[in-house]
């Protein structure tokens, strides 16, 4: 889908709405350049943009794959294609969106194709268009403008992140055992975030190089530098979630040590009550046996205390004394 179209000349755009594809590839003819913006074309539109601007089928075939990092390439026509990740943080869900931005650029027309929702630019042509002065660079003043875009764009997303982690952190750090599946998503977007920061680092210091217009060269360093501090606070966040997934596996081992100690504790308790109540079932077993001796010859108070209570007696003053030794050999 065509989001917009326009001609500019000396920074100044001419004309009120989007032109048509062959009104715009004869005005890349004359003075001035041609803005062409897509969002999300379907495969027969992107075909008719690569036949009226004379693009690569390569790089119109980037264009359509979604890249895992950003990348430049030139081709033989002139033409370079710039690839972008962008990433938008969605507060409702608590994760990180991405989007892509493939820029087939050349002295004469700038063709943006953008993919998710996460890659909008409206707010990039709109800026640029207010400074005359640096669109009037050309093209490489239109990839500058999309530059500082998505890079500004980067830092909401490290604020999300550094939220959620500091809201793990302080779970974990606390004593208590946080979710591993959230500390592993978080890992995951925040290592698909760094894909998307670092290798854009070569992209502008190439843009940067090979920019020949002195206005714009301040400017392209200041992206720079805002890319590399947006780089090195995403690398420090997944060393973060590093450390603090190692450190809730340490949480959660200690619980299950302390969920093992007091199972232990209640299987030695249960198992003392066995083995006190073992020689009494068997004392109080044998004693009940209906056998003629057993009726005939115990009889009377004093058989009673010594058998019946007896026979119990002994039994457990044999086991206290077993049990103690037991434990003072342990104690050694």
């Amino acid at each position: 889908m065509i989001v917009d179209c326009a001609h500019y000349v000396d920074g100044r755009r001419q004309g009120e709405g989007p032109l048509q594809l062959d009104e715009a590839a004869a005005l890349c003819e004359t003075e001035g350049f041609v803005w062409l913006g897509l969002f999300e074309p379907e495969a027969h539109e992107l075909t008719l943009v690569r036949k009226t601007f004379e693009l690569h089928e390569l790089a119109v075939e980037d264009a359509q794959t979604f890249h895992m990092r950003p990348k430049v390439e030139t081709y033989d026509e002139g033409v370079r294609l710039v690839i972008l990740r962008t990433a938008r943080y969605d507060d409702a869900a608590e994760e990180v969106e991405f989007g892509e931005i493939s820029v087939f650029l050349a002295p004469k027309f700038v063709i943006t194709v953008r993919q998710g929702v996460a890659s909008e630019l409206h707010g990039a042509r709109l800026r640029l268009e207010q400074r005359p002065e640096l669109l009037a660079t050309g093209t490489t003043g239109v990839l500058w403008a999309i530059l500082d875009q998505v890079v500004d764009g980067y830092t909401p997303v490290v604020a999300g992140l550094e939220h959620d982690i500091d809201e793990i952190e302080a779970t974990v750090f606390s004593g208590s055992a946080a979710p591993t599946e959230r500390i592993y998503s978080l890992r995951r977007e925040a290592t698909d975030f760094y894909r998307a920061v670092h290798p854009l680092l070569n992209v502008v210091s190439t843009v940067e190089r090979t920019a020949a217009e002195p206005v714009l060269q301040p400017y392209l360093r200041d992206v720079h530098d805002h890319l590399t501090l947006i780089n090195e606070e995403v690398a420090a966040q997944r060393d973060l979630l590093g450390t603090v997934l190692e450190a809730n596996l340490s949480v959660i081992s200690v619980e299950q040590t302390r969920v093992g100690v007091r199972q232990n504790a209640t299987m030695e308790r249960l198992t003392v009550l066995a083995t006190v109540f073992l020689p009494l079932t068997f004392i109080t077993g044998f004693f009940g046996q209906n056998f003629s001796w057993l009726v005939d010859h115990i009889g009377g108070f004093w058989p009673f205390v010594v058998y019946g209570i007896g026979g119990l007696v002994i039994p457990l003053v044999l086991l206290l004394l077993w049990l103690r030794r037991g434990d003072s050999r342990r104690s050694r």
